[in-house]
């Protein structure tokens, strides 16, 4: 596994890390055995990174409590980042971050459920916010306690980015990067490189797609990805989609799987992202750190991204 300065924070972290919002049950369901399995498979082969979220799971909460078991005892050797701003917008229980208070009882709150007294990282999970003024006081405060150690934002918007980042204080960014999504290249990747931001790769495998294991007669039964079966719109972009995947598959050296060369992908960008992909089992664990041991060289990325 490599690993790599996280932006400013002073972290040497592993350069796939571990997304933990497939051990939730949303992405089908899975058991408290197995997802701690996963877990512990991520950490043994390498991993240090956890990134979770309050929202995270079914019911709200279910992955950061299910991290917080499974990383009894190696709390110290790894780094969590969770999200606050989401919870129970699913179930139509949203709570309202309108006071620092709030978010400091939505912070404390994950703390409880990760079992730990601090995080490395917490996150803004309202992507479009406009005025992030209450987030950052919140999160300042959270700092001066003590129980967070750096934050961001996560946003696909350089706008947004933007307005987050005023003062200069914010650490890490998530946003979703994969070979079909190559849109944080032109502007928010150099942003983060010019202000020492750490960037966090959600979606490197674009919701599965680009593991390589799907077709157009696949049909998704999973709270995430059903639309993609049941909504004839939503149908024709995955459609559209795969044809894309079969293109890379194509161009593979031999011997290559999809899903490692699109990890590797995520993360060889020269603004040294880290990026976090699922799993729902210890060998898909396995087969996602075992992608971190190099980055594509400049002619595998031009190979891919020519197409």
């Amino acid at each position: 596994m490599l690993y790599r300065d996280f932006g400013k924070t002073g972290w040497k972290v592993s350069v796939v890390g571990f997304g933990a919002w497939n051990i939730g049950n949303q992405w089908g369901e899975i058991d408290d055995a197995t997802s701690w399995a996963t877990i512990r498979a991520a950490y043994d082969h390498g991993m240090n990174l956890f990134d979770t979220a309050e929202s995270y799971g079914n019911p709200n909460g279910c992955s950061e409590e299910r991290l917080g078991v499974a990383l009894a005892g190696i709390r110290h050797q790894t780094y969590i980042v969770t999200k606050v701003g989401n919870w129970g917008k699913r179930t139509g229980q949203s709570v309202p971050k309108t006071t620092v208070d709030m978010i400091r009882l939505c912070c404390h709150a994950s703390l409880h459920r990760l079992r730990t007294d601090w995080v490395d990282v917490l996150l803004c999970h309202e992507g479009s916010i406009q005025d992030p003024s209450v987030y950052l006081e919140a999160f300042e405060v959270l700092k001066k306690e003590g129980r967070v150690r750096a934050y961001g934002i996560s946003t696909n918007s350089i706008d947004v980015l933007k307005k987050f980042n005023a003062e200069g204080n914010c650490s890490v960014l998530e946003i979703e990067y994969s070979l079909i999504n190559r849109a944080p290249e032109k502007e928010v990747f150099p942003y983060c490189q010019e202000h020492g931001i750490g960037i966090l790769i959600r979606g490197p495998l674009a919701k599965g797609l680009l593991s390589g294991r799907y077709d157009a007669s696949t049909v998704f039964t999973d709270e995430v990805r059903a639309p993609w079966s049941k909504d004839e719109s939503k149908k024709k972009g995955f459609e559209r989609q795969i044809a894309e995947v079969e293109k890379f598959k194509k161009v593979l050296e031999p011997g290559e799987e999809m899903v490692r060369t699109a990890l590797r992908f995520s993360f060889s960008h020269p603004s040294n992202p880290v990026t976090i992909p699922g799993a729902k089992s210890p060998e898909q664990a396995a087969m996602n750190a075992a992608a971190g041991d190099r980055a594509l060289s400049a002619e595998e990325i031009e190979k891919m991204t020519s197409l």
